[in-house]
């Protein structure tokens, strides 16, 4: 064992060999002497382990083949692309909304270059960042004007520190929601200092409830849209055009979470109806909130619409600055909401709304294309099938709803759990990692929620 250790290089042998040099030149030093001391260190613990000594120790070609892959992988993101094919299209877990082109080439343009993010190019002075945006978004909503944040429990959360702390928000039981993460209305309501009342029943809420529970004390009434979840049976709530009429006759705003957001009417599509900003406007709320990375199909962002006078207060707030967004978000977010504006073309130009309402008969022709590669690759140790599938819109966007898609099943011919894992496995291991779904004792691969079907067919060849 003693000479195993011996025989290990020196760190200055390795070094001073030319292939040491150029990957000095190449990286630096301090980095090639960083990784080739972990080696080596790795190369002393199998020693010490009694396994084999490591094979790449006995040819300095390979050593440095190593040495100089662990190096690349230095500069190499660790956040990877990946392919999805669970079916869902809104993947929180995947990054949710794909960017239109619109955005990626805004953001780009932010990235390479200064912009005009707080400059008045009219009169050479400070201007306000929000903007752009809050022009666009008055347009497409109808509203007077927006705000924006880094994310919709954000825009609660400064809705609520700048209008009703220390103060009461009257809501409905049944609208306590949690949004994910085990972060819940509740807690955000005590985060931002005001004291919830609760009104109504988790299945039935009246208007007298609302009204029962006004006090001077109350700063606001609050609608959240229940885009995650679903009650039926024996239900009732208050729409928000009979509840922002009591909020007017007590002079108390009405804000309304609408989570989700959609833009535009989505059973113009074929999907089913989702309140938009512009109607709860319409039907009274003083402000609305939306995720800009959900249905908008955007960048992660929290947008606020409402009327001028709330939506002032809300920029001047101390926590505004703390939640804002940076110039990449906000060129992205102004690209997504430019293509709004070509609505005979929305479908085609955004990521999301276009993989909603992708024709199933495609689906099935890109399900066959990828069953045959399959077939290609995995030869007879599979059986690969295509079948109808089932795949969601995601991020809790209208949860119960259905979108009828197409999917290749992959399940092992020994019928052995193992070998569906090790399938499994293999996919995540590639330079481009396959996600699906395990159901029934199959790997479903969905193609409702692709990006890219000629990036994922030559990903397959790497199987």
């Amino acid at each position: 064992m003693t000479q195993l250790y011996r025989d290990l290089p020196s760190v200055d042998k390795v070094i001073s060999a030319p292939e040491g040099q150029a990957l000095v030149t190449k990286f630096g030093h301090s980095a090639v002497v960083a990784q080739l001391r972990l080696i080596l260190n790795h190369a002393r613990q199998a020693i010490a382990n009694q396994q084999p000594f490591p094979r790449y120790l006995n040819d300095h070609t390979i050593l440095y083949k190593k040495l100089q892959h662990d190096l690349n992988r230095l500069s190499q993101v660790q956040m990877r692309s990946v392919h999805n094919l669970t079916g869902t299209v809104l993947h929180t877990n995947l990054g949710r909304a794909l960017w239109p082109e619109s955005a990626q080439q805004a953001a780009m343009q932010a990235m390479k270059n200064n912009v005009a993010l707080e400059y008045d190019m009219h009169n050479a002075t400070r201007g306000h960042r929000d903007i752009f945006v809050s022009d666009l978004l008055a347009q497409l909503c109808d509203c007077e004007a927006a705000c924006v944040v880094n994310n919709n429990a954000a825009a609660v959360l400064l809705i609520l520190s700048t209008f009703a702390r220390g103060k009461e928000v009257v809501i409905s039981r049944g609208e306590l929601v949690e949004i994910g993460g085990s972060f819940r209305i509740p807690d955000i309501m005590q985060q931002a200092g005001c004291e919830l009342r609760e009104v109504g029943t988790t299945n039935r809420t009246h208007l007298s409830d609302y009204q029962n529970h006004i006090t001077e004390n109350t700063a606001l009434l609050m609608k959240v849209h229940p885009s995650n979840y679903q009650i039926t049976g024996f239900t009732e709530s208050v729409a928000e055009h009979t509840l922002a009429q009591l909020a007017r006759e007590h002079n108390i705003p009405l804000v309304s979470d609408l989570g989700s957001g959609a833009l535009v009417d989505l059973s113009q599509f074929g999907l089913p109806y989702e309140p938009t900003p512009k109607a709860m406007l319409h039907a009274g709320v003083d402000l609305v909130c939306f995720s800009g990375d959900k249905l908008l199909g955007g960048p992660q962002a929290g947008i606020i619409v409402g009327k001028k006078v709330m939506i002032d207060k809300l920029q001047c707030h101390p926590l505004k600055r703390v939640l804002r967004c940076d110039k990449v978000i906000l060129s992205a977010l102004e690209g997504t909401l430019r293509d709004y504006l070509l609505p005979e073309k929305i479908a085609e130009n955004n990521p999301t709304l276009r993989h909603l309402t992708q024709d199933v008969a495609s689906l099935k022709q890109s399900a066959v294309r990828l069953a045959q590669k399959l077939q290609e690759k995995l030869h007879q140790d599979y059986c690969i099938e295509i079948a109808p599938s089932h795949a969601q819109i995601g991020s809790g966007s209208q949860p119960t709803f259905q979108l009828l898609s197409y999917a290749v099943t992959v399940a092992p011919l020994t019928g052995h759990n193992a070998d569906l894992m090790q399938l499994v496995r293999s996919l995540k291991q590639l330079s481009q990692p396959i996600i699906g779904r395990i159901e029934q004792q199959k790997l479903w691969l969905d193609l409702r929620s692709v990006a890219d079907i000629d990036a994922l067919l030559s990903g397959v060849d790497e199987l």
